[in-house]
């Protein structure tokens, strides 16, 4: 375990050792998050995927950077069929930890597939589809949409868990146990699914209920043949003989029963036949459904990246002609050469060539306008930081080093070989205790004037840093 200040290796003390910092309840924190990541990981074991989840993410709540349990909570996820849940976990681990991280091999398995990243897909947008049916009442379409998300994926448990709910509502309730019992086969422990099962086995206790009670009154009548006759009498009825016309009075009754038991055992199979054709029709039917879905997503898409296009060669016409654009930007420079020719202000010079490179980068535009800048910036730029070095350097003396600096750097911009000014500069960087900027000043220096004493100067100043870092 690492402290969180430092980054130093933590020993069995309640403070770092190397910062001081005070680590119980953060090393509290970490074990927290270690024990329920172990517990996620025995319940994953023993496929309690759903209980897996919920010490997971409970562990991600102490410890979001967690990497092991945010991985384990992935593959949970990609078990349970949910595989945009699962890419996401691994994705923010790849973020958090990029090298030596397992979530780097499973992303690239999901990845290198292209089948598998279209069966994601479909996956999402068949079971979104079915879930419309629903919302919509057309249980039969999301019953067969289902299905197909089943078949790319069968390991998709909330698509065995919808399934199962549209079969309880039809009372298909031998169907649904067998979609719950497929479910709960990937998550033993799943409570949705151990809640629709009670259901299913509630309903299913009524149908058995109601068989039973249909036999007791069958079995209050006596059934048996007397030559080629079925006498059927109540058990505590009377038996009466059966004369010849009842005899045939009987066999009317057998041969009409005869004909509309036929009857009904056709009926069922060409029903079946012609909802069998239906469904091939509707399976049909969706495929065009779904073929046309991807050709007005695609067009959408298209339309999407052109208006895209469009804002942007408009932002890029706004920008050419707006505020900020490159027309301003001309305008202050041919203003900026306007003011010196005609006044030879040169600090009003300097402010419209500052406006210049306000918004603009000078080294990306044309080389007329580029020559025409770099002119005006010669023609001032000696006398003008000679005026801002010796303003900075006042400001120096009086040690208002914040001003002094202002005007230092304002004076080695407009001239480069103004040593004095890069000198006053560092020192100024000096004074302000801040090192970094000090020594890249007295490098300059050093690299720009060498064989001037502001160079030995330099290389003093940068030895005494050395020093007092060793």
């Amino acid at each position: 375990m690492f402290c969180y200040n430092c980054g130093c290796h933590l020993s069995e003390h309640d403070y770092c050792t190397a910062c001081g910092a005070d680590v119980a309840l953060y090393k509290k924190i970490m074990a927290i998050s270690n024990l329920y990541f172990n517990q996620g990981l025995e319940r994953a074991g023993v496929r309690d995927l759903s209980g897996a989840i919920n010490s997971l993410r409970q562990s991600l709540k102490f410890n979001k950077n967690n990497i092991e349990a945010r991985n384990l909570l992935g593959l949970v996820y990609f078990e349970m069929g949910e595989a945009v849940a699962a890419i996401s976990e691994w994705v923010i681990s790849q973020n958090i930890r990029s090298e030596k991280n397992l979530a780097n091999e499973y992303l690239k398995i999901v990845q290198s597939s292209s089948s598998k990243l279209d069966t994601i897909n479909q996956t999402i947008r068949k079971y979104n589809q079915a879930y419309t049916y629903c919302v919509q009442d057309n249980k039969d379409l999301a019953v067969i949409q289902l299905k197909r998300v089943l078949g790319l994926n069968p390991k998709f448990v909330k698509a065995h868990q919808l399934l199962a709910l549209l079969y309880l509502d039809m009372e298909e309730y031998d169907k649904a146990d067998k979609e719950l019992d497929r479910a709960l086969q990937i998550d033993v422990n799943n409570t949705l699914c151990l809640r629709y099962k009670k259901e299913v086995e509630t309903a299913l206790l009524g149908e058995e209920t109601e068989k039973h009670g249909g036999l007791k009154k069958k079995e209050e009548t006596l059934r048996y043949e007397r030559d080629n006759e079925v006498i059927i009498q109540p058990i505590h009825g009377k038996t009466t003989k059966s004369s010849p016309l009842a005899t045939i009075f009987n066999m009317i009754i057998g041969i009409l029963i005869g004909a509309a038991a036929v009857r009904f055992l056709m009926v069922p199979a060409v029903k079946s036949e012609y909802q069998t054709k239906l469904q091939e029709q509707t399976v049909e039917y969706g495929n065009k459904l779904d073929k046309k879905t991807a050709e007005i997503q695609t067009l959408n898409s298209q339309i999407a990246t052109l208006q895209g296009e469009k804002d942007d060669l408009k932002n890029a016409l706004l920008g050419y002609e707006g505020e900020d654009g490159a027309m301003t930007t001309i305008d202050n420079l041919l203003m900026a050469a306007t003011v010196y020719l005609e006044t030879g202000d040169i600090r009003e010079t300097a402010l419209k060539l500052e406006a210049v490179t306000l918004n603009t980068q000078v080294e990306e535009c044309s080389e007329s306008f580029q020559k025409l800048y770099h002119t005006i910036l010669a023609a001032i730029g000696p006398e003008l930081s000679e005026q801002y070095r010796e303003e900075g350097f006042g400001y120096y003396r009086t040690e208002d080093y914040i001003q002094a600096v202002n005007y230092l750097e304002k004076a080695v911009y407009y001239d480069e070989t103004n040593g004095q000014a890069l000198y006053d500069l560092a020192n100024t960087y000096r004074k302000m205790e801040n090192v970094e900027m000090a020594k890249e000043a007295f490098q300059k220096l050093e690299e720009r004037f060498p064989d001037t004493e502001w160079a030995r100067r330099a290389a003093d100043a940068l030895k005494e840093y050395e020093m007092t870092e060793e």
